[in-house]
Order: structure tokens, then sequence, then C-alpha cells
């Protein structure tokens, strides 16, 4: 089985867009950015044409204007990544790529907190 394609820094803040507003078309996604960045029309094109060579985005042409859509969900993406993250840097150890993070010192009390409700959970 082919394994699923990497998104690359820019690719992934195209795709949290389209998890966060839905399937969009270019000029959604253009005015989107724009409110944050300085991007270029036709960069962000050409971002999805690239996107939608490489199996991460859908396209549906019904319409005058393209509308594009993930080709996975959000959860999908994330746990994709992890698990390369997991299996590359900690010899596939979630334990050790936990503790790392912990100890990091990014983790908030609040977000500490979550996890601790998690792990209690899977206790019972």
């Amino acid at each position: 089985m082919k394994r699923p394609v990497k998104p690359t820094e820019v690719e992934l803040k195209l795709l949290r867009i389209l998890w966060e507003l839905g399937p969009a078309t270019v000029k959604e996604v253009h005015a989107y950015l724009s409110r944050r960045e300085d991007y270029a029309y036709t960069g962000v094109l050409r971002m999805f044409q690239v996107m939608l060579e490489k199996g991460l985005v859908t396209r549906d042409e019904s319409q005058r204007s393209h509308v594009y859509a993930p080709a996975q969900s959000r959860a999908t993406t994330e746990g994709g990544l992890v698990t390369d993250l997991t299996e590359r840097l900690f010899g596939g150890s979630a334990a050790a790529l936990v503790l790392a993070a912990l100890r990091s010192g990014t983790v908030s009390p609040d977000e500490k907190n979550r996890i601790r409700e998690m792990l209690g959970g899977e206790e019972q």
C-alpha cells in the first residue's frame, strides 16, 4: 500500500484553512490568507495544483470556480504525521514522544490536565 504524502509547511497551512472553512475556491482561501499575510493569488493556485497532484486535496470541477477540499480529515493527517515522527525520531515509542513533549516546557498547565484526564479515562 502506498504511504500517504506528508504535506510541507505551506501545504499544511492551506489544509488547516480548508479544515476550518470547508471546501473552498482559490479566491476564498486567498482572501482568508491575505488577512494575515501577503500571498499572491497565483501562488495559492499553484500550491493547490501541486497538492492535487500529490493527492492532498480533491477538486470539484462542476462549477465555474473549482472547489478544493482536503483529501483526508484533519485527524487522519495529524495521526499520520505523529506516527511518522514517532517512528523516525522515537523508535516507535509513543511514550518517548509524549515525555519529550512534556520535557520541552511548551505544554501549558491546561494541556497537562487534559493529558491526565485522557490517561485516567483509559485506566478504567
